[in-house]
């Protein structure tokens, strides 16, 4: 088994995605009008908008209405990425060392969303990553 991608159910495709392709420095590929993929070498963000749900199940997912789910990015900066994050997210907190050995700063995105950004800073936590 391959993990493949995380998908977000968006209300408002458009933002969504220019808010993650802003954070990823990444540019979207637009599968379908309502689909489009955030690639980066680790893993895949994959946005449809609320009219995709109906392909899987009705009222199987909600924009909006995660509030157990922490998407994560490994920076190389996180104090670069919160100069450059901290006039145009909700912010949750400002950068600060985790007690598992990252320095995350962590916001919310336009439908709210948890999103991370961290950095290994500690030798335990460099190991678990291999060198940045």
């Amino acid at each position: 088994m391959k993990f493949a991608s995380v998908r977000l159910i968006a209300a408002d495709i458009t933002t969504m995605v220019a808010f993650y392709e802003m954070v990823t420095g990444q540019t979207a590929e637009w599968l379908a009008p309502q689909f489009a993929e955030i690639v980066t070498p680790a893993a895949t963000l994959a946005i449809g908008s609320a009219e995709t749900v109906a392909a899987f199940a009705e009222r199987s997912a909600e924009p909006g209405a995660n509030r157990t789910a922490i998407l994560e990015f490994m920076v190389d900066d996180v104090d670069a990425a919160f100069a450059r994050l901290k006039d145009k997210a909700v912010l949750v907190h400002e950068p600060k060392l985790l007690p598992w050995g990252n320095r995350s700063l962590q916001f919310r995105d336009p439908e709210g969303t948890f999103v991370s950004l961290f950095m290994p800073v500690t030798e335990a936590a460099t190991a678990r990553f291999g060198s940045r």
